[in-house]
């Protein structure tokens, strides 16, 4: 690990008789940047502020249902103009499902560790509608069941807040699945707004939600449940979903409202908005249709639904870049669109989609070995994954492949692709160069800033690794992939290059490759594989119930 001084000073001329002599006084600030590398040629003459930083976070977003990456039926023309105006990362991974994926996104480490991310159970906020418990009775429940923070541990939020900003949370918050203020605060938020429980966020007309430690009541908003519905879809589950008896504020509206009021607050400062959506994670619940498909006949009303919601997340994309403009914001802005994890659907009905996954055709269930799961086998109309193998809770790409976007006008030429191998446990120590966070912090990511640059001097990562339901799986840079499913004992071994799909395994090809990997599997699980091996039961933590005194 290296540490780089770099200066940015005020410019003040000075002329002599001999010659002209622009001398650097610093007058009005300096920037510490932590980076793995070396930087050259990174002083600056002028006096620059930090760039604002806004990470948008969609939630079970499949690749496929972007329109520049393919998406034949929804328009996303400001997530795409996001992608046209800056760097699209092509080899962008995530871990498979929302907990650890979050998880490594704000602790930049992977979840194939010994030491597993502590994942606490979902619906504990639930109780205090439920069971008459206090927000501090079930908050204490789940301190006391949790590990202390080590106090030299880093997370996300914090990275940016000891290097100036001002910081906040808005959204589907922290990594759950019930979080608490304690653990906000840790881990570096200044303000924050929205849903601790995770499984609460699966509907979207909270009676409450939380702002900075304090129970917020939604007026209108009178369902436990927040409103979730059930699928797949029945008679019964769309009557449901259209009573709107007791929904009043849908919840990604008070969201946007927060978010926007935090940009136009802290105009004037350094700020870091991360915005972990809702959207377009299910069950499906939107207050009306978009426009674009209340007449298009190839979607069913449920579908039509799900489009509307994938619709809005494009367009509050759209709202938050046209506030950045208003501001005057916009060119020293960078603005991060990624998703936590692959596609999953949640518009299945019978004789269009089966839920549990099969072939719409034969009925036969997917078991993404010797049945993978693609669209167009399972009846999926958007084609979610964009033709990947796989689903959200795979170690197949559909499962782990997602967008990730970089747009800073200031910085970033527009119209930018890069192959280059990234996680999602990057983003800390990409943050910490960008915010000039100076401090040395274990993490396992590797900072892209010199890509974000065009500078980069190297392609980072040799591989990247992630468990899964199955077992884990590793991406080299070339473009080799193990992934394994341990309970079957088996190994594959492709060559995403020259197989998309994975539909062509290797192993038997290239044996010597698939125990190259093999031993480097094995290395990155710290010595066994089956910590690489996600299980409900296995990581997620035991909490105490909640006894009322």
């Amino acid at each position: 690990m290296k540490f780089c001084l770099r200066y940015t000073l005020g410019g003040l001329k000075i002329k002599t008789a001999m010659n002209r002599i622009f001398f650097l006084v610093a007058l009005s600030s300096f920037v510490l940047f932590f980076s793995c590398k070396s930087n050259t040629n990174q002083t600056k003459d002028v006096v620059e502020r930090k760039p604002n930083i806004i990470l948008i976070y969609a939630d079970d977003l499949g690749i496929g249902l972007l329109g520049h990456e393919g998406q034949q039926i929804i328009k996303t023309p400001h997530i795409d103009a996001l992608a046209s105006g800056g760097l699209r990362f092509q080899n962008a991974y995530a871990n498979m499902l929302c907990a650890p994926a979050r998880a490594s996104l704000i602790t930049g480490l992977t979840d194939c560790h010994a030491q597993k991310f502590e994942i606490t159970p979902g619906a504990m906020y639930k109780k205090i509608s439920t069971d008459n418990v206090t927000p501090t009775e079930v908050e204490n429940s789940i301190n006391q069941a949790l590990r202390p923070i080590p106090a030299d541990q880093v997370f996300l939020g914090q990275v940016a807040k000891e290097a100036g900003y001002k910081t906040a949370e808005i959204g589907k918050l922290e990594w759950g699945f019930s979080a608490t203020d304690q653990q906000m605060k840790r881990h570096g938020w200044d303000y924050y707004y929205g849903y601790l429980d995770h499984v609460r966020a699966h509907g979207f007309y909270p009676p409450f939600l939380f702002e900075n430690g304090k129970k917020v009541n939604i007026k209108g908003n009178t369902l436990a449940n927040a409103g979730k519905t059930g699928e797949p879809e029945t008679p019964e589950n769309l009557t449901d979903r259209h009573d709107m008896r007791g929904k009043v504020h849908y919840s990604q509206d008070l969201f946007m409202n927060r978010a926007l009021n935090f940009i136009e607050t802290n105009r004037d400062n350094p700020f870091f908005l991360y915005f972990p959506t809702q959207l377009p994670h299910g069950p499906v619940a939107i207050p009306k249709i978009h426009p674009d498909f209340v007449n298009d006949d190839r979607l069913t009303p449920i579908e039509k639904e799900y489009a509307s919601m994938v619709k809005m997340l494009d367009d509050n994309v759209g709202q938050l870049m046209q506030k950045l403009k208003e501001l005057e914001l916009d060119e020293n802005t960078i603005v991060i669109f990624t998703a936590d994890n692959g596609h999953e659907i949640y518009y299945a009905q019978e004789g269009r989609v089966l839920k549990p996954y099969a072939n719409i055709e034969t009925g036969k269930r997917f078991n993404d070995v010797e049945h993978k799961y693609y669209s167009n086998l399972a009846g999926d109309v958007f084609d979610g994954n964009g033709g990947q193998a796989g689903m959200k809770r795979s170690n197949l790409q559909g499962g782990i492949r997602v967008p990730l976007i970089f747009r800073w006008p200031a910085k970033i030429q527009p119209g930018k692709t890069t192959k280059r191998l990234v996680a999602n446990y990057d983003l800390v120590a990409t943050l910490a160069e960008v915010t000039g966070f100076n401090e040395p912090f274990r993490t396992d990511g590797i900072s892209y800033y010199d890509e974000l640059l065009g500078t980069s001097i190297d392609n980072g990562h040799e591989s990247v690794v992630y468990s899964s339901y199955t077992g884990p799986t590793l991406v080299t840079k070339e473009g080799w992939k193990i992934r394994t499913d341990l309970k079957k004992e088996v190994f594959e071994l492709f060559f995403l290059p020259e197989d998309y799909k994975e539909e062509k395994d290797l192993s038997d090809e290239h044996p010597d490759k698939l125990e190259a990997l093999k031993k480097e599997l094995l290395k990155a699980c710290e010595g066994d594989l089956k910590n690489g091996f996600f299980s409900n039961g296995g990581s997620i933590m035991k909490v105490p119930s909640v006894v009322k005194k």
